[in-house]
């Protein structure tokens, strides 16, 4: 890796943290305070975040991979010269593997096996499946989606990768590649499904009472993006009837999931607390993120993760 000859001027807030400091450094900067950095590395939420920047920022790096809190402040108004960066991809490995675990606890009929106190190996025979030759409908195939990807393609499933312009995904496994403004064709013809794309007004419950209808009885519905993407009574409703098969949530709306919420009591309902990205895996990796973006800063290359205000994401 090729740094600058002099470091560039980076700060880092809300809070000091030496693994991002190292970051800052490794990728050939080097941590200032804010007035004349010509970036700032935020870890933190949008509450504190800065009124007004310097004039002297022309970058940030924001910590989350989902930004739509970060729309709501009023940011990207405020500074439209600046370039802004999600964390998007920088927790894809995490992510996906437990939406793997979501899925393959669903096929398998784990939580009925977990629940259970005697011997009903007869009785469970029927509701346990397999990811050999199904189809898996991955909608949003960006970072985590494409992570999923090689982890599914081994175990034989053909997966249906689903992108906002529908180009190709040439990759094992992958067996289709559509838009997602053609999403109503593939329902009927899917297995399992599993959501990664960004909450925007556009992919607000994306999955409603008329796509679970069109879902087969044994289909799984793993949501590891964010709560609003499913219409949450329509799923209760589609898990209690037996419309699908199941559901693995670790985002839920609302969130955090209130005690005494049908989805708790539903033996084929799957939830974890947002724990896909664990915080002292989530530091490392973007950590991971953050030195690789200063470096691409400081030789003047392309960013990783830019966010498009326009998209919403």
């Amino acid at each position: 890796m090729t740094h600058p000859d002099t470091p560039v001027p980076i700060a880092l807030a809300p809070r000091p943290t030496p693994l991002l400091e190292q970051a800052i450094t490794a990728g050939g900067g080097t941590v200032t305070e804010l007035d004349g950095a010509r970036a700032l590395v935020w870890d933190g939420e949008p509450d504190g975040f800065p009124e007004q920047l310097p004039d002297s920022v022309e970058w940030v790096q924001l910590f989350s991979a989902g930004v739509e809190k970060w729309f709501d402040t009023g940011l990207f108004d405020r500074h439209p010269n600046i370039v802004f960066t999600s964390a998007a991809g920088a927790f894809a490995h995490s992510v996906a593997e437990h939406a793997l675990t979501l899925l393959l606890a669903g096929v398998r009929n784990m939580p009925e096996h977990l629940r259970a106190t005697t011997w009903r190996q007869t009785e469970f025979f029927p509701r346990v499946g397999t990811l050999r030759g199904a189809t898996v409908t991955i909608v949003g195939a960006g970072g985590i989606g494409r992570e999923l990807i090689t982890m599914l393609a081994p175990l034989g499933a053909r997966i249906i990768a689903v992108t906002r312009s529908g180009t190709p995904i040439e990759a094992p496994g992958v067996v289709e590649t559509i838009a997602a403004q053609d999403l109503p064709q593939v329902w009927s013809r899917t297995d399992h499904v599993v959501i990664a794309a960004p909450a925007t007004p556009d992919t607000r419950h994306l999955i409603g009472k008329d796509v679970l209808s069109q879902l087969k009885p044994t289909s799984w519905v793993i949501n590891i993006a964010r709560g609003s993407l499913v219409d949450t009574d329509a799923l209760a409703t589609a898990l209690r009837e037996g419309t699908i098969g199941g559901a693995g949530l670790d985002v839920t709306d609302p969130e955090p999931l209130p005690n005494g919420h049908p989805l708790w009591d539903l033996p084929n309902a799957i939830v974890t607390p947002h724990d896909s990205n664990p915080p002292h895996l989530r530091t490392i990796a973007f950590a991971d993120h953050v030195r690789e973006n200063v470096a691409r800063f400081a030789s003047g290359r392309e960013l990783l993760a830019p966010i498009d205000v326009s998209a919403g994401y």
